[in-house]
């Protein structure tokens, strides 16, 4: 009966759990029982282009996290009861590790809705927990829930939808300007919450990781993507970076970048505008949400294989030995490299690359049949080399847990890669003359690194809240509800 599902529901809805802070969370409203609120609350009304209460709406951060908490209550108390931790001795110490989603979305239009004006695009900002560990007196830190599946939709928690273009950086900070400022309270205070029917204390602990380069580069106050200094974790530039592919380290931080912008701004050495942005590695606008430094697995795959299709490209017209091909002699061979994977791997040409032609394309398969057009054996040979040691080194920024899924990759990951650097830079020098892509940067000279500090490069991806995307559009058009056609799919 409908009464008892409203019941059911209402439990599941972020809102309904009793809890508390302390100290109590700086500005933020004391009240616990509130659902989906106006996601601008916490802003003076200001935006007037488009209604502002339709742009964006969201839960308050903590209400969310106490919600989604609950749901793995059980999987807390059978890891408490697995680690042999009786129930009454573990009430505080539980410390709750968050990774956060943040992307944007193109063309959401209603197909046929009579709504209000709002812009065509959205951005959805999203949290998993990804494991609960609790400190324990003589062992340490222990953890007792880790999210099997951190990149699924469902452990993907929808924190705040807004109806703002992801480039539009002025609106988007002043949107997720409350979720940021309730995450920073968080930060400073525990949550106590019953679990299991006892209080217990938690702290958050939040890693942005879940951004493709564009956001964290609009986020952390950098220029765009296109700009010399290529990556988001170190300060090379994008000559450095061609020069020397493999040897980089992390230098890059939230709170250097900080540092930086205010150097930036104030150039107290009175430089040129050259010598400053050289001093600041192109930080040029004021960082404004915290991210974490690391890779995206799910466009690394992109970037990559984007980069593969070219070099395929190249070697149809046997680049290597031309000086400038003019533009029509590269459309026939995009032509005909299109012709050739459609005819033998039933792969359409695509507009922009997208996850599924990336992990198609990227495979020996497709080699041999981008083989068949490329005219010499030796070339050959060099692709299917360059292929074999790709093919070893992604599964290391893919798997959710690499020590365990690929450990032999994983030691060879630093000497595949070396490899496959010496391979473009002597082999394919044509392409890599002072420019490389930013993703394939990073393959080559940051994966070790992240996977010694985090573990995990592909548990920390953003796939989780893109496979969410999918959802969000199947429901955008249902709440048009102008069309027949989905009536039946709710009943």
């Amino acid at each position: 009966p409908l009464h008892t599902l409203r019941a059911a529901e209402k439990e599941l809805l972020p809102g309904f759990h009793q809890f508390e802070w302390q100290p109590a969370l700086k500005n933020v409203s004391t009240s616990c029982n509130v659902g989906i609120i106006n996601g601008l609350s916490g802003w003076a009304s200001s935006v007037d282009d488009s209604p502002a209460d339709t742009i964006t709406r969201r839960f308050r951060y903590d209400v969310a996290l106490v919600s989604a908490l609950k749901d793995v209550e059980e999987d807390i108390m059978e890891g408490l009861r697995e680690s042999g931790m009786e129930d009454s001795a573990c009430t505080s110490g539980f410390s709750v590790m968050i990774k956060e989603c943040c992307d944007g979305m193109g063309d959401v239009s209603e197909k046929h809705g009579g709504g209000p004006v709002v812009p065509e695009k959205a951005v959805r900002f999203s949290f998993t927990i990804m494991s609960v560990s609790v400190l324990v007196e003589d062992e340490g830190e222990v953890t007792i829930f880790t999210e099997p599946k951190p990149n699924s939709e469902l452990s993907c928690k929808p924190l705040c939808l807004m109806f703002v273009d992801e480039s539009d950086h002025e609106t988007l900070t002043a949107v997720l300007g409350p979720v940021i400022a309730e995450r920073n309270a968080m930060k400073e205070s525990r949550l106590i919450l019953s679990m299991g029917g006892l209080l217990r204390s938690f702290r958050f602990h939040f890693r942005g990781t879940g951004y493709d380069e564009k956001m964290v580069r609009e986020m952390e106050g950098l220029e765009a993507s296109g700009s010399t200094y290529i990556c988001t974790l170190c300060d090379s530039s994008r000559a450095e970076a061609s020069q020397n592919m493999v040897l980089h380290a992390i230098t890059r931080s939230h709170d250097e970048n900080l540092e930086r912008y205010e150097i930036w701004r104030s150039n107290p050495f009175s430089e040129s505008a050259d010598e400053l942005r050289d001093r600041v590695k192109g930080v040029s606008a004021k960082p404004f949400m915290e991210t974490q430094p690391t890779l995206d697995a799910l466009h690394c795959d992109i970037g990559n294989a984007t980069e593969f299709y070219k070099i395929f490209q190249d070697e149809i017209g046997e680049v290597f030995k031309k000086v400038n091909p003019s533009r029509e002699e590269r459309r026939s061979w995009r032509a005909a490299l299109d012709k050739q994977l459609r005819k033998k791997m039933k792969l359409k040409p695509v507009m922009r690359m997208n996850g599924n032609y990336a992990r198609r394309l990227m495979t020996l398969e497709a080699v041999e049949v981008v083989c068949e057009l490329v005219p010499t054996e030796e070339r050959r040979e060099a692709l299917r080399e360059l292929m074999r040691l790709y093919l070893q080194m992604k599964p290391v920024w893919r798997a959710t847990c690499p020590a365990k899924e690929c450990p032999d990759q994983l030691c060879r990951y630093s000497f595949n890669s070396q490899r496959f650097a010496d391979l473009l830079s002597s082999t394919f020098k044509y392409r890599y003359n002072g420019k490389i892509t930013n993703y394939l940067h990073k393959t080559l000279a940051h994966v070790p690194e992240i996977i010694e500090r985090d573990g995990s490069i592909g548990a920390w991806a953003s796939e989780g809240n893109e496979s969410a995307n999918k959802l969000f559009r199947r429901f955008r058009k249902m709440n048009a509800r102008q069309s027949k056609a989905f009536e039946l799919e709710d009943v």
